[in-house]
């Protein structure tokens, strides 16, 4: 558990140093550069992705702390497709955000909440609890950071009906390789 839970708070910090001290940022840029910052930040990155799958797989035998009705996995896999849908609208124009200022953290809590309502052991409560705690801090910090939210012009409607495919496909493959990739089967 040690080490996933390392990998959490080393994935946490390094994504809210910038958002919570953009002058600690500004200061490692200076002294290492644009490019060694970024590269920083990527081996940090990778390091604690690393760590996260290794902490995961490494707990055999999780301790189950809960256990919601099954209707509950329902649920989880629809909010599972939402934020999804999330994930890829962060990237391109598209109407959601007209509404949400983070959809790609939104997701996150999303994703992190409908695992912890499908997974009620320690290690989940760890990687899905950590996360989701660290993507409302990141969205609390940046909004305090960045100041009033200029909403973007809204897409046509082909784009985001092209956001919905692409979004569930990633989602299909991703289920279907569920099993490979954390070592549980969906299907």
């Amino acid at each position: 558990m040690a080490l996933l839970t390392l990998g959490v708070l080393l994935w946490a910090v390094t994504h809210l140093l910038p958002s919570i001290s953009a002058p600690a940022r500004a200061a490692l840029v200076a002294r290492i550069g644009e490019n060694g910052y970024k590269g920083l930040f990527s081996l940090l990155t990778l390091a604690a992705l690393a760590l996260i799958i290794v902490g995961w797989r490494s707990i055999d035998q999780p301790g189950y702390l809960y256990t919601l009705p099954l209707w509950t996995r329902h649920l989880g896999m629809l909010l599972v497709l939402v934020a999804f849908i999330l994930f890829v609208a962060s990237g391109q124009p598209t109407r959601i955000k007209q509404y949400l200022r983070h959809p790609q953290l939104t997701g996150v809590i999303l994703w992190a909440g409908a695992h912890l309502m499908m997974n009620g052991d320690a290690r989940s409560l760890v990687l899905f609890g950590g996360l989701g705690l660290w993507a409302l801090l990141e969205i609390i910090f940046i909004n305090r950071r960045d100041g009033e939210w200029l909403k973007p012009e809204p897409p046509g409607i082909a784009q985001d009906l092209k956001l919905l495919v692409i979004a569930v496909l990633v989602y299909a493959a991703v289920a279907w390789a569920h099993r490979w990739l954390a070592g549980v089967a969906i299907f």
